[in-house]
């Protein structure tokens, strides 16, 4: 009896602390969301003109592998871009399905509009190398516009969408843009599952400080990432990460690192995506990429899955117990549900969802455990048809301090 009080006394004081965590965090958020620009909402007149000329004012590079389904969509909505002048640079990474023969068709058409669009056909992956930073460099050393757009071979832009990005980041004189890609989301459960991802994501990342130089916060995205030429090549490109799962965000981190100027913007409907496709569909996503997010280090990974588990369990328990525990909990999910409206210019999805914060922290737990049970396994990551062996990942990745 007296170890069930005191059983019960533990949950309920646990539960009181994330109450106050949760707290915390709904309240940075609810000031720090609301000052991230949304290039939507932009003056156009403030805005800087493009130079005029006959160049290309950005350079798009979008490496593919076995992506037939999606790389037609996203290379006419690139086409379709308006205001500025493109070199679109398609890879073709050692696809086996017919991704290179739907770019060459593509690229057929771009004759008759403003835009050019040129195919690189890759067939073979050098030792030493990943197949998406090696897809990335090769395209890289290919362009000639000052400024440089990497994205994803399954991300559809508006028209306009490039013309806003490229002239606020003049305005702001930055050295590299991140657009938060607009998610598209076919059922409730893939939205709930990016919520709750992108709340424990900000007990580690705040988006708003990206842009502060004395903060230590940086992000990337694979779907967006602009980044002037210049400091990409002072950056030594993509050989330093060579062997990064994780490209996108170890770069923001070289970006941020080497004192440069990055910057994080929404832009509803700009750049969308159907990045989680089903309930589990983050449990693939997160395969190759969960536990090099942790720098493939067991005991941290093994750390945060537990506050993951004392996420999702304590405040479910404290509740069972009644009393103070259930109003320790109810305040837990209240807060939650907070954080879920700061975030709502990212995620899309209404605070209601919040009801479901413990499932999907369990689905995030399962896919991060998995990553690094797989990766242990196999002696490596396997993706795309290679086995990347760990101790190579390790002896070359980034470490972000």
């Amino acid at each position: 009896m007296i170890a069930a009080h005191v059983a019960s006394f533990g949950f309920v004081t646990v539960t009181w602390f994330l109450a106050l965590g949760w707290l915390w965090q709904a309240v940075a958020a609810l000031r720090g969301m609301p000052t991230l620009p949304d290039l939507t909402r932009l003056d156009m007149t403030a805005l800087p003109e493009l130079p005029n000329g006959d160049g290309p004012h950005l350079t798009v590079i979008v490496p593919a592998c076995n992506e037939e389904n999606a790389i037609q969509a996203t290379l006419r909505s690139l086409l379709a871009s308006t205001g500025l002048r493109l070199e679109i640079l398609a890879v073709n990474d050692r696809s086996t399905d017919r991704t290179g023969n739907r770019m060459n068709e593509v690229a057929e058409e771009s004759q008759r509009g403003p835009h050019r669009l040129h195919v690189i056909h890759n067939r073979e992956l050098p030792g030493g190398w990943l197949g998406k930073p090696h897809a990335l460099q090769l395209g890289a050393e290919c362009a000639t516009a000052p400024w440089l757009l990497f994205t994803d071979a399954d991300v559809v832009f508006s028209p306009r969408a490039l013309e806003l990005a490229l002239r606020y980041t003049l305005q702001q004189n930055a050295d590299q843009l991140v657009l938060i890609l607009t998610l598209l989301f076919k059922s409730s459960s893939e939205g709930a599952a990016f919520a709750a991802f992108q709340a424990m994501s900000q007990w580690s990342i705040r988006l708003w400080k990206v842009a502060d130089p004395r903060a230590r916060d940086f992000f990337g995205a694979g779907g967006f990432s602009l980044v002037r030429r210049e400091v990409f090549v002072r950056l030594g490109g993509l050989e330093k990460l060579r062997m990064e799962v994780i490209e996108d965000l170890s770069f923001a981190w070289m970006v941020k690192h080497g004192g440069y100027s990055p910057r994080v913007a929404v832009g509803p409907g700009l750049a969308k995506i159907h990045w989680i496709q089903g309930a589990l569909g983050i449990v693939g996503l997160l395969e190759k990429n969960g536990f090099a997010g942790f720098r493939y280090r067991v005991w941290l990974t093994l750390f945060v899955c537990l506050g993951f588990a004392v996420q999702m369990l304590y405040p479910l328990v404290a509740m069972a117990t009644g009393g103070w525990g259930l109003v320790a909990g109810l305040l837990t999910y209240a807060f939650i549900a907070l954080t879920y409206i700061a975030n709502r210019r990212v995620t899309q999805v209404p605070a209601w969802m919040a009801l479901f914060f413990a499932p999907s922290t369990a689905i995030l737990l399962y896919a991060i455990l998995r990553s690094m049970i797989l990766t242990l396994k196999r002696g490596g990551v396997f993706w795309r048809g290679t086995l990347y062996p760990l101790a190579e990942l390790r002896r070359n990745m980034v470490c972000w301090r």
